[in-house]
């Protein structure tokens, strides 16, 4: 790979650090990325499917994970991590994240992390073929493509810095803040950068100078490159080397910081945990004595780099880059109240799930309910056996008479003279854990009977000791010598439509034991719908997470809802067809014991 980052690269962020993220996202705007650059957050601790961040004047979702594993089945295609956990848990992380695989690079801007633990991580790092940039650094940056975090700092900066695109440089430091020092002086001097590493402070770094050089110089965007080194360590040495070998012939320019330590008596740290000489080879001024001899542009101070930066760019006559077209971020920008994700109406026509309507609601596009439900309530796209057995649901549970609570209220309602509206939302009302709610529940106890893998036997045991009649089981006329037609019709459709209907052969099974006990004890049609519910998303392939998360957000009673909805209207178009007058319950229908109450 010679190249870092593309600008189709993605990544996927641990930690939510929404500065940084939205940093990063300003830039994607500004060099007009077409996707924003963080595919996924991995944030451990919250209970959010997502979190709201600016793509220039707008907001985009970006969705957020449990574990790094979670983020990256999802967004496989994100192959970059940028590692924002503490020092604690930074190397678990990143070993982590390893294990996993799919990785060409990692940041990992904790500082600190112990050294052993750091070697180690490197080493399985390098083995693994992943460029690990860290501990302890801001990140790098190819302009015009992509950026991690932090580096380069504000907006305005980065511009300045002509770090909006590419330009001849290779910058390779170990600081972060002078990375974007040395960013500003390459701006004023020469043409910018092409790619910029800061490959972090501490002691042991993931990829040191030579690898990111080497990197650097089969990267024909890079005409020429530049090293900010700093007194501790020998990993200059290595390009020393490099340079003798031919193994790099692009010229380099370079600079070893803390040239002042031979001013003290003792040793001294400069600030990072790698900035401290343990032997001469490692002070500042006898790198840049030795780089100097190896014909590598050396200064004789760093007031004299930005001359030399000069100097060795006009000498090698390159072509003037041109200025990129922009978008200027907002200064102002105000976060949307409402998400929607279903429906858009800003266009010429509406769309459903990015579909316009007229595509789904016209006879000639053989569309139906189904079709609509399966778009707006689960933005897809379901075969037609799918949507048809929604539809047959819907049918199905339509209406069950008057004299169900539901179809009552509304009646009642209605008979006070109340509106549509208003007589349908008392009937409504009445839907619950006791009418219509045996859907879900027949859904979620099956479902997890079948998942655990209990016996017919078991199943029954448990919810014994759970203190819940079975949902979805009994009747209170029908029976097995006097089947519900309902019930007969969608098993009959699932045998000639559904692929497999493994919940739907357990219940039967289930059915089996109870009306071996009684008679009416069968599966009746709020079970045998919140069953097939199961069997349908399992075809369709959803994960057992996500059905599971259908059912406890009441998805199921929302079909019972939506078809039993026509029924409440046509009682209540009924009412008022007839003129009823209004209704008063019959007093011999009713139980009066009032006693006297009792003087305190």
């Amino acid at each position: 790979m010679n190249q870092l980052y593309t600008k189709s690269t993605q990544a996927i962020f641990w930690n939510n650090n929404k500065t940084a993220i939205q940093r990063m996202l300003d830039y994607d705007y500004t060099i007009k990325r077409d996707t924003p650059s963080v595919a996924a957050i991995v944030a451990p601790t919250s209970g959010n499917k997502f979190d709201k961040f600016f793509f220039g004047p707008d907001e985009v979702m970006i969705p957020l994970y449990k574990t790094t594993a979670e983020a990256k089945a999802a967004q496989p295609q994100a192959d970059v991590l940028l590692n924002f956990a503490s020092f604690r848990t930074a190397y678990d992380v990143t070993m982590e994240a390893l294990e996993i695989g799919g990785f060409s690079s990692m940041m990992i801007t904790a500082e600190g992390i112990p050294e052993r633990l750091a070697r180690g991580m490197n080493q399985t790092a390098r083995e693994k073929g992943v460029t690990i940039i860290g501990p302890a650094t801001v990140g790098a940056i190819t302009p015009g493509a992509f950026k991690v975090a932090n580096i380069g700092g504000t907006i305005t900066n980065i511009v300045n810095s002509k770090l909006h695109r590419a330009g001849s440089c290779g910058l390779v430091t170990r600081s972060g803040g002078l990375f974007n020092e040395l960013s500003n002086i390459i701006s004023i001097n020469a043409d910018g950068i092409a790619e910029g590493v800061a490959i972090g402070g501490d002691r042991f770094v993931g990829s040191v100078f030579i690898d990111n050089l080497l990197r650097m110089e089969k990267n024909p965007e890079v005409k020429y490159m530049i090293l900010l080194g700093e007194v501790g360590g020998t990993e200059e040495y290595k390009v020393i080397d490099a340079i003798k070998s031919g193994a790099i012939t692009k010229p380099v320019i370079a600079w070893c910081i803390g040239t002042i330590a031979k001013y003290y008596d003792s040793g001294v740290q400069f600030g990072h945990a790698g900035a401290s000489a343990n032997a001469e080879s490692e002070t500042a001024e006898y790198k840049n004595n030795a780089m100097r001899e190896a014909g590598i542009h050396v200064p004789t101070s760093f007031n004299e780099l930005p001359g030399m930066i000069k100097s060795v760019f006009e000498g090698m006559n390159l072509a003037e880059i041109p200025e990129p077209d922009m978008n200027v971020c907002p200064t102002v920008r105000r976060s949307k109240e409402f998400i929607c994700t279903i429906s858009d109406d800003r266009g010429e026509e509406c769309t459903y799930a990015g579909f316009p309507i007229s595509s789904v609601a016209t006879p000639e596009t053989g569309k139906g309910i189904g079709d609509v439900i399966s778009l707006l309530w689960f933005k897809k796209q379901y075969p037609k056996w799918a949507t048809e057995f929604i539809e047959t649901v819907i049918k199905t549970v339509a209406d069950h008479g008057p004299a169900v609570s539901g179809a009552h209220n509304a009646k009642v309602t209605a008979r006070a003279g109340k509106s549509v509206v208003e007589s349908l939302v008392t009937g409504l009302l009445t839907i619950g854990p006791r009418f219509g709610g045996a859907i879900d529940g027949a859904a979620e106890h099956f479902k997890y009977a079948d998942d655990n893998n209990l016996s017919p036997k078991e199943f029954l045991g448990y919810m014994k000791t759970q203190g819940i009649p079975i949902p979805g089981i009994g009747h209170r006329i029908k029976s097995l010598k006097n089947p519900d037609l309902r019930v007969t019709g969608l098993m009959n459709f699932a045998a000639d439509n559904f692929p497999s209907t493994p919940l739907l052969d357990y219940a039967r099974t289930v059915e089996a034991l109870t009306t071996s006990k009684k008679e009416n004890l069968i599966l009746n049609v709020d079970g045998t719908i919140g069953i097939l519910m199961v069997d349908m998303w399992r075809a369709l392939g959803y994960s057992e997470d996500e059905i599971n998360e259908f059912i406890a957000s009441g998805t199921l009673n929302a079909f019972f809802i939506v078809g039993r909805s026509i029924g409440f209207i046509g009682h209540v178009l009924d009412e008022k067809r007839l003129a009823m007058p209004m209704y008063r319950h019959p007093m011999d229908d009713i139980l009066y014991d009032v006693q006297k109450a009792e003087e305190i």
